[in-house]
């Protein structure tokens, strides 16, 4: 069972138990935080926005950290232009501690179960349709 799951504006695809960095969410350390799914499988996959209406993602924060630095270098040749910076992003450190979804698997079932008690009969072809037109 995973989910794919959407902070900051990437998406990331989680099971539970999993640790992944994100970008910083307002948060304490040791809140539990809901993620946006955009997708839940299991045994059937739930990609419409009604039936992700009953799945939630939940994550604890571990730690807020921050990324490597990123060397940033400007230079303009012929000019005697030169910038050095860096940056660091701001993280979350986060891990999915559930992933529910409520499912109508009772219906789902009772429905497959009509449709088989039911006697499938096939259209059957008539004589306009089979020939070729001579």
């Amino acid at each position: 069972m995973y989910a794919i799951v959407k902070t900051g504006g990437k998406q990331y695809r989680v099971e539970r138990g999993q640790k992944l960095l994100v970008e910083r969410l307002p948060a304490a350390e040791g809140a539990d935080v809901q993620l946006e799914p955009l997708m839940y499988r299991s045994d059937e996959a739930v990609f419409d926005k009604a039936g992700l209406k009953d799945v939630k993602v939940t994550a604890r924060v571990v730690a807020h950290v921050r990324g490597e630095k990123l060397r940033v270098f400007k230079f303009k040749p012929k000019r005697g232009y030169k910038r050095r910076t860096g940056h660091r992003q701001d993280l979350t450190q986060i891990e999915v501690t559930e992933i529910t979804a409520a499912s109508a698997k009772p219906a789902a079932k009772a429905s497959k179960a009509k449709a088989a008690d039911a006697p499938s009969e096939a259209p059957k072809a008539t004589k306009e349709e089979t020939s070729d037109g001579s």
